[in-house]
């Protein structure tokens, strides 16, 4: 449409006729064209259990491969069927469309504005409104049955936005031969992948609850360093339970810290494989594997699950139960999130407060704390600059979650409850230190409370990150965890514990013994400190080129 209607405006300058047989010819080849991917899809979905996307593409030199996923009967009826819808819809457009643009003319100049503003506005439709996040698979998936959701997916816009994500053939991260990558990864690996002490927990199928807060830094938490007035209800929740102090977050944003907690996955630097979902389906997941062990899930959002394709990566982790922000009053939303964490905890805390189906995994993603800052309550540290709003929308979610913590206790529940609090990525406020992609960025408070607990007052100072969560989990819960290669046991006591984070074109890798920071656009270290870069320098490279070529890999 976008493209016929700039045809249309050099009708002021072209003779109509020519632009009507232009406009008639392509529209020709288009229907063509759509039809064959609709017979492609329809034929292929069987098998492959998707809608059709830039899978298709990588077939191109071997057709052969995916023919075999059909007949000969399919592919004889499918052209068939081609051929004749194809004449059907090209005999229509001919009754219906091709008569009416005959009578295209030369227009007046007063003309041309308008049309060339209405042509403009076409792509307010093309990006779904004016909301913030633009269209994508997200948001026509409703269902927990995931042929329902995939039935939705209109085929033509999911084949061409998957086109839009060019992905590298080859992988820009080389460094090593890939054996020998992966033998740096499994030598470092393979002794942190058992628990060094006693269990953790008192009971062996606990209720989980993963609270991932927004946007949450250690340089605004008291215990790890950081300012104390801030999160002053976290503080003194620490002494209640396991608190981990060299935690980091593998990523920069919330679309990659949930693969990162979720699956175990190492975010790729500049792509995002939750917005990816012909990618992101094959990840392992957490909460799938949870519901295997009959465990209840949900995941509540105060804001839009669309956002980053969320919602097709929950409920391809099996997720059905998903509460987000569009079950909440506009009122109670702030200018472009969602709903206030305060409305949003209120309804989680007022849901677990009815009789519950046990055992229960239940995922809650706070939003205030995002910028713009923006929350109906005191700002404790003033509104003056970007660095207290930032401090006060911080304190006000310590204050909707010291307020769940202190409600919980009083709950059925909480005596057979594991609660997880995490961040989803660190930030460069308060106040950076050093240089942009710092290791201070990406530290990241974790504590783990609930009277499932066997231990309190714990401190766990070994370096870990959001990759090891998930492994970490079903290992203490008892079960496999061997699908999170990335993986390591946090309750790990060796010194050679690791963390690895990734940035735009570069990484950074932590153990007890040095910091490695590298940029892969100047080909340098940002920073080498300690005794340990040598050995962090390979195993950075080798993690970032495997991960990055399991991303390439995955279709």
């Amino acid at each position: 449409m976008l493209l016929c209607n700039f045809l249309i405006l050099f009708s002021f300058f072209i003779k109509p006729v020519k632009i009507h047989k232009t406009i008639k010819w392509y529209s020709y080849l288009l229907l063509i064209l759509i039809n064959l991917l609709l017979i492609i899809d329809v034929g292929l979905y069987q098998t492959w259990g998707v809608r059709i996307d830039r899978t298709l593409l990588t077939y191109i030199d071997t057709p052969e491969l995916m023919l075999a996923s059909i007949s000969a009967f399919q592919m004889i009826m499918g052209s068939i069927v081609w051929v004749v819808i194809s004449i059907v819809f090209i005999k229509l457009f001919k009754t219906v469309i091709s008569k009416r643009m005959v009578a295209i003319r030369n227009g007046s100049w007063f003309q041309l504005p308008v049309l060339f503003f209405i042509t403009i506005a076409l792509i307010i439709p093309i990006r779904g409104g004016l909301q913030l996040i633009p269209v994508n698979q997200s948001n026509v998936y409703f269902s927990n049955k995931m042929f329902a959701n995939h039935a939705a997916i209109n085929f033509v816009w999911n084949f061409f936005n998957t086109l839009s994500f060019k992905i590298e053939d080859e992988n820009p991260y080389k460094m090593f031969d890939d054996l020998t990558a992966q033998k740096i990864i499994d030598k470092n690996r393979a002794p942190l992948l058992i628990a060094t002490n006693d269990s953790i927990l008192n009971t062996q199928k606990p209720n989980v609850i993963l609270l991932i807060w927004e946007g949450l830094t250690a340089k605004v938490v008291g215990p790890l360093g950081g300012e104390k007035e801030v999160t002053e209800n976290l503080n003194k929740l620490v002494k209640e339970g396991i608190f981990f102090t060299n935690f980091y977050a593998n990523g920069d944003r919330t679309d990659k810290g949930i693969p990162s907690i979720l699956s175990g996955y190492y975010p790729q630097p500049i792509r995002k494989i939750m917005r990816m979902p012909n990618k992101s389906r094959s990840l392992p997941m957490l909460p799938q594997k949870m519901i295997d062990l009959g465990y209840k899930t949900s995941f509540y959002y105060g804001g839009d699950t669309n956002f980053g394709n969320m919602n097709t990566y929950l409920r391809n982790a099996g997720i059905s139960n998903i509460i987000e922000g569009s079950e909440f009053d506009k009122k109670d939303w702030n200018s472009k999130w969602g709903v206030h964490d305060h409305i949003f905890m209120e309804r989680f805390t007022k849901d677990l407060s009815q009789p519950q189906i046990e055992p229960f995994f239940k995922i809650v993603l706070t939003l205030s704390s995002h910028e713009p800052y923006e929350f109906p309550d005191t700002f404790k540290f003033g509104r003056d600059t970007e660095v207290n709003k930032f401090r006060s929308s911080h304190a006000y979610t310590d204050k909707v979650i010291g307020e769940f913590i202190k409600k919980a206790k009083t709950q059925s529940w909480w005596e057979n409850t594991l609660i997880i609090i995490v961040a989803d990525h660190g930030h460069g406020l308060p106040e950076r230190k050093g240089y942009f992609n710092a290791p201070s960025r990406f530290k990241i408070p974790m504590l783990w409370l609930g009277g499932a607990l066997a231990k309190r007052d714990t401190i766990v100072s070994t370096i870990s990150a959001q990759t090891d969560l998930s492994y970490t989990l079903l290992q203490t819960l008892n079960q496999d965890p061997s699908d999170f290669k990335w993986g390591k046991n946090i309750f790990n006591n060796s010194e050679s514990q690791y963390a690895h984070y990734i940035f735009n074109k570069g990484f950074g890798i932590i153990d007890k013994n040095g910091i490695y920071v590298y940029d892969f656009i100047s080909n340098k270290a940002f920073e080498e400190k300690g005794t340990s870069t040598k050995k962090l320098d390979s195993l950075g490279k080798a993690i970032l080129q495997n991960s990055y070529q399991d991303f390439l890999d995955r279709k």
